[in-house]
């Protein structure tokens, strides 16, 4: 879904703010103007599945241990499809004050917590102080395709499930400052901002990709950090200019500071019909080889680069960079014999009939594998009811040169992420299926 690196890589997420509309009026069995199929110029109106690959069929585990915790695939905060989303509780350093915050969005395409201010009761926004940078307030622009999110960094103690972070982790709080402190650096990244549920789609946003924490080096070190950096200081609150932050101080993947299970997660989403189901429910697990329930057991491994990218993958007879991202809604790429659909859901792809489409994954060690996935038409798919869970949902991403497996991928499947532990002598970085 969304990356912290500048938008160093484009994420299609974003494409489902262009449903949310449609979809909640999908979901209330009603609403304003004309949702239906037929109205969406060049969509396809056929609903057979006969063009679709095989589709996986693993089930998750149940999320009873304590390295577990149910993925729930539904209406979620604001009737947004597609979105994967967990329970997340939020304590102060060194207090008992905590809050849980329900619909927070499972994503393997970013790195950290971020949480939307406003879902945060008074006394949490109270307790949960705002971090400094050279005696500065801390804050964060954090870019990505379409737009940005804009707050301070904070320091809380995550649990999720039957874990809990070993100390208080740099999170974001989006949206808990106001739109005059936004420097031009930000806001000028080509989007608008993106600071509440309703932008979001969400309450949060928990990243747990391969890296350890959303930028590392190129934030830290003053060289890069000052016309690429993300974190901002802000003295007295404003005046916001871009700062070199030490790693230590950037906002970190929770599961990666678990005490044990901090190797790495799985996703494991249950199979799905071709044509949609209302809701899913799948397991996220914690750790890789770590206990009985979490074994490697993947037909392909893939070692990437440290965010999770296998960029010598093939699509089309072309080198793209692919990566398996739940954070994204659907699949997006570009394909220029797919039909694209009418304004009513810009941005997706209408085929006329169902459509397989074959990618390369290569990893970086050489390892090789055929991923196929099935394509049918989005306003076939947005008019079978009321569904918010879909296996076959692409769409156009503006880059002929990447490939986003999003959630879509995941339906049926056990997708491993394995965390970046280059710099303590331990695994480099993988992808796993």
């Amino acid at each position: 879904m969304r990356t912290m690196r500048i938008a160093e890589k484009l994420k299609g997420w974003v494409q489902a703010a262009l449903a949310v509309a449609l979809l909640s009026a999908v979901a209330a069995c009603g609403g304003g103007g004309d949702d239906s199929p037929s109205s969406s110029s060049g969509s396809g109106t056929s609903g057979s599945t006969s063009g679709l690959p095989a589709s996986p069929t693993q089930q998750p585990i149940a999320a009873t241990a304590a390295n577990t915790v149910a993925i729930t695939v539904g209406p979620g905060a604001t009737g947004v499809i597609n979105i994967p989303t967990v329970s997340v509780t939020l304590c102060a350093p060194g207090t008992n004050t905590c809050q849980t915050i329900n619909n927070v969005q499972v994503d393997t395409g970013s790195f950290g917590l971020r949480v939307v201010n406003s879902v945060l009761n008074s006394t949490m926004q109270s307790a949960l102080q705002p971090s400094t940078i050279s005696g500065s307030q801390l804050a964060e622009c954090a870019t990505f395709a379409d737009g940005y999110t804009w707050g301070t960094v904070r320091t809380a103690t995550i649990k999720i499930g039957g874990e809990t972070t070993s100390t208080a982790i740099p999170v974001q709080i989006i949206g808990d400052k106001d739109a005059s402190t936004v420097p031009a650096a930000c806001s000028n990244t080509g989007g608008s901002a993106e600071n509440t549920v309703s932008d979001l789609g969400a309450n949060g946003i928990l990243g747990i990709g391969t890296a350890l924490t959303d930028c590392g080096s190129t934030c830290a070190n003053p060289a890069t950090a000052v016309n690429s950096s993300n974190y901002f200081a802000c003295p007295g609150g404003t005046s916001c200019t871009r700062a070199a932050v030490p790693v230590a101080q950037q906002v970190a993947n929770p599961v990666a500071n678990f005490p044990t299970d901090n190797n790495g997660v799985i996703v494991q989403m249950p199979p799905i019909p071709d044509t949609g189901a209302a809701s899913a429910t799948g397991t996220l697990v914690f750790g890789i080889g770590t206990q009985s329930n979490n074994a490697l057991a993947a037909a392909n491994t893939f070692t990437t680069d440290a965010f999770g990218d296998l960029t010598r993958s093939v699509f089309n007879g072309a080198t793209v960079t692919a990566f398996l991202d739940s954070g994204s809604n659907g699949y997006f790429f570009a394909d220029s014999s797919l039909t694209l659909c009418g304004s009513n859901f810009s941005g997706f792809y209408c085929p006329s009939s169902a459509q397989t489409r074959s990618i390369t994954l290569v990893g970086a060690n050489n390892v090789q594998a055929t991923a196929n996935i099935g394509i049918l038409s989005a306003s076939t798919l947005f008019g079978s009811g009321n569904k918010f869970a879909y296996n076959d949902l692409a769409g156009q991403l503006g880059s002929s040169t990447a490939f986003d497996l999003g959630l879509p991928f995941f339906y049926g499947r056990y997708v491993y992420h394995g965390f970046d532990k280059r710099a303590s002598g331990g695994q480099a970085p993988y992808v796993a299926f």
